[in-house]
C-alpha cells in the first residue's frame, strides 16, 4: 500500500493506493486483483477486497466502488450496495464515517480527496476522457455541497501511466484543441503519433480548479509489472485479461 504524504498528515481520513501485492489471485491476476469486472475467480476477488477492507479498518461490505464507464458522474454516498448492483459513475463523495470510497484502475489515475476539517472526502477515477470530461472538477463540486471549502481540498493523484508508456494516435490528439494542452504531448516515435502525459494533465486540470493542494505520487503503471496491473501492457503482450488495483479513502469514525 501506497499513501500520499499530503493525505498522510490528516488526522480524520485513511486511505491507501493499493498495489498489485498482497492478495491470493493466481497467473495474470497475482495477486491483489480487486477487480469483479475481470475474469478472476470472484472468491479470490472478494477475500482481496477484503484485505483491502481490513487495511483501512473497515468492514468489507463498507469498501464501495461504483460501475466505471468513464464519465463525469459523481454520486453521493450515504451506504453501501452490492457489488453487482454498483450504480455507474467514476466518482463518489461522502460525508459519513467508516464508509470507504475506492476506484478501480490499471493505467487510469486514482484520485482521493479530502477536506480534513469538514469531514468530506471524495475518490474520482480518472482516465483521459473522464479527466477530459471534468469528473476531477465535478468531484470537487460535490464535496463542497457538502460542505468542503474549495481552499482547505487536497488531491492526491495514485499510480497510472506515465508519459513515456502512453501512445496515442491522431483522433486522440485532435479533441485537444486548447492552446495549453500542447504541454501534455510530445512526438512519439511512429509518425502523427503522440506521447502523452495523464498524470501531468490531470494535475493540472485540478491545480486550475484552485484547491488547497494537489500531489502525484509519480509511480507509473506500464513500467512497473512488479507493483501494478497495466490494461495497455496486456495489450501489447496479446494477454486475455487483466487485474485491476484500488485506491480507497475513508473517513475516522468521529471522536
Amino acid at each position: 500500500m501506497l499513501t500520499a504524504k499530503s493525505l498522510d498528515v490528516l488526522t480524520n481520513i485513511r486511505h491507501g493506493f493499493f498495489t498489485r501485492e498482497g492478495g491470493v489471485s493466481k497467473g495474470i491476476y497475482a495477486s491483489l486483483n480487486c477487480g469483479y469486472g475481470s475474469d478472476d475467480d470472484k472468491g479470490a476477488v472478494r477475500e482481496n477486497r477484503a484485505r483491502v477492507a481490513q487495511a483501512l479498518s473497515v468492514a468489507p461490505e463498507k469498501l464501495l466502488t461504483v460501475h466505471q464507464i468513464h464519465s463525469p458522474t459523481v454520486i453521493r454516498v450515504t451506504d453501501g450496495w452490492e457489488p453487482a448492483t454498483a450504480p455507474q459513475a467514476d466518482a463518489m463523495v461522502t460525508d459519513r464515517p467508516s464508509i470507504a470510497l475506492a476506484v478501480l484502475a490499471a493505467d487510469c489515475a486514482p484520485v482521493l480527496f479530502a477536506d480534513n476539517a469538514a469531514r468530506v472526502i471524495g475518490a474520482a477515477h480518472a482516465g483521459w476522457k473522464g479527466a477530459f470530461g471534468g469528473v476531477l472538477e465535478a468531484t470537487i463540486e460535490a464535496m463542497i455541497a457538502l460542505g468542503a471549502a474549495r481552499e482547505r481540498i487536497v488531491a492526491a493523484i495514485g499510480p497510472c501511466i506515465s508519459r513515456d508508456a502512453y501512445e496515442i494516435g491522431p483522433e486522440f490528439r485532435a479533441q485537444f484543441t486548447s492552446p495549453s494542452d500542447e504541454r501534455w504531448f510530445i512526438p512519439s516515435a511512429r509518425e502523427d503519433h503522440f506521447m502523452f502525459d495523464l498524470p501531468g494533465y490531470a494535475g493540472a486540470r485540478l491545480e486550475t480548479a484552485e484547491i488547497g493542494a494537489v500531489t502525484t505520487l509519480g509511480h507509473c503503471t506500464y513500467a512497473d509489472e512488479k507493483r501494478f496491473f497495466s490494461y495497455r501492457r496486456t495489450t501489447h503482450r496479446g494477454e486475455s485479461d487483466y487485474g485491476r488495483q484500488m485506491s480507497a479513502i475513508v473517513l475516522r469514525p468521529g471522536i
